[in-house]
């Protein structure tokens, strides 16, 4: 498979959305985490759902996801107010 049909594959199966909010580093990055974990997300309910992984398993996978999340959102500062300078 050449680069171009490779691409063409992740674009399809891994979509980006356009991100409309405030462009600063941060929120960009922050937005790729977050799409990220809706399609990890997307993905495992689906295999859930079709049986092929044990709820349980789904609900672990969904948590740790959830907590690398939390975490770059923190690590980036997501939320914070900025701090005053004096």
């Amino acid at each position: 498979m050449n680069q171009s049909q490779s691409e063409d594959k992740n674009k399809f199966l891994y979509p980006r959305g356009r991100y409309y909010g405030q462009v600063k580093p941060e929120n960009l990055v922050f937005n790729a985490n977050l799409q990220e974990f809706a399609q990890k997300v997307g993905i495992i309910t689906s295999l859930e759902s079709n049986g092929k992984l044990d709820p349980e398993d789904a609900y672990q996978q969904i948590k740790g996801l959830w907590k690398q999340l939390e975490h770059s959102k923190k690590e980036l500062g997501i939320g914070e107010e900025p701090s005053a300078t004096a």
